[in-house]
């Protein structure tokens, strides 16, 4: 199977979602088409029809259908809940470790004041003449070396004036192809305070936190089916770091985050419907979704999903070409059959195929 065989159709179906708002709403287009160009609803009450479905069949047909995919949602859901629960249950003891390793450190005299966002007082445990590490802020007051139990006299304020110089960041990537090298834009793109990726089903945001956010309590998030916000607490207070409306609805119940110990905040987003987005935040710049992997991971396509996305594709480019599609080549097959039979009045002629206007919904796949 070409790759994008299960989004073949994406496009258009979105463009309808898109267009009248609501699920409920989609589904009558669906099913009014059907029932308008196809003999979905027509009924097979005698031996002679040669259109529709025996009574109950067309019913029976979505049923069926629409438990492959809750039996394959659900497959989904439980799969993402093992991932989750393992990936964080991995950041967890990491930082454990991270924390117990910071704790055990002995800083040299040179080492003893760090000044950047997670800067610490951090003398030597046990050492004479010192109390337990403190956090130290850039501008802090005359004397509060003394306070921290070190001689006013050490300290060095020009290492604190050359810390205070804003450094230059690096340039934010732009192309495509620049996000698609790096795993965390993969699909999706690196913007000044977060950056973000997309698979199928799930989004995975990452936003950098200060290398002293250590604990899940130093973080806030709050997320509903349509906003996010992220922040961390600073004294009494708040920094927001990420901020605004999705530009597509998520689903809360099967969403998740995490704090990597003074890294980031790793938001996993599940997506209500399964489409590419272009940007996380509205107002925010957009992908190229043209330029992204939009193959869907095979290991949540089952082997009958399998054999339909085949079918689909082989019909796709049969129609480009102007060729018969797979339900007309079937039908095909059993008139050449009886075409040359006793008593047929085609007998003797060559079989044309123009001859026959098959609609899909006539074959049983």
């Amino acid at each position: 199977m070409e790759p994008g065989a299960a989004e073949l159709y994406d496009q258009a179906l979105l463009g309808i979602l898109q267009h009248v708002g609501n699920v409920q709403d989609f589904l009558r287009v669906l099913f009014g088409f059907l029932y308008r160009k196809t003999d979905f609803y027509r009924l097979l009450r005698h031996s002679a029809d040669r259109m529709g479905f025996p009574p109950g069949a067309a019913q029976a047909m979505v049923l069926q259908v629409f438990k492959n995919f809750e039996y394959m949602a659900r497959q989904d859901d439980e799969r993402r809940r093992k991932e989750l629960e393992e990936k964080m249950r991995r950041k967890e003891e990491e930082g454990a470790a991270a924390a117990s390793a910071n704790a055990e450190k002995v800083p040299t005299p040179a080492q003893e004041v760090e000044i950047d966002s997670g800067a610490q007082c951090g003398p030597a445990a046990g050492a004479p003449g010192h109390q337990e590490a403190k956090r130290v802020k850039p501008l802090a007051p005359p004397g509060a070396e003394q306070e921290a139990g070190h001689n006013s006299t050490e300290a060095e304020p020009p290492a604190i004036a050359v810390a205070d110089v804003p450094v230059e960041p690096p340039a934010l990537p732009k192309r495509q192809e620049q996000f698609q090298k790096n795993p965390d834009s993969y699909n999706g793109a690196v913007r000044e305070n977060y950056t973000w990726s997309q698979d199928y089903s799930d989004l995975e945001v990452k936003v950098p936190v200060p290398k002293h956010v250590l604990k899940g309590k130093q973080v806030s998030v709050d997320l509903s089916s349509s906003s996010i916000r992220v922040a961390i607490l600073e004294g009494s207070g708040e920094r927001v770091l990420m901020e605004g409306k999705f530009t597509h609805k998520i689903n809360t119940e099967s969403s998740l985050w995490s704090l990597e110990p003074g890294k980031c905040v790793l938001i996993n987003l599940n997506k209500v419907g399964e489409y590419w987005w272009s940007a996380i935040l509205e107002g925010e710049e957009q992908i190229d979704i043209d330029k992204i992997n939009k193959e869907r991971s095979m290991a949540t396509v089952d082997e009958e999903e399998h054999a339909v996305l085949d079918r689909l594709t082989f019909d796709y480019h049969q129609k480009l070409q102007g060729k018969p599609q797979s339900h007309e080549l079937k039908v095909h097959e059993m008139l050449k059959k009886g075409w040359d039979a006793e008593g047929s009045p085609f007998r003797g002629q060559r079989f044309d195929p123009s001859m026959f206007n098959i609609s899909p919904g006539a074959v049983q796949f």
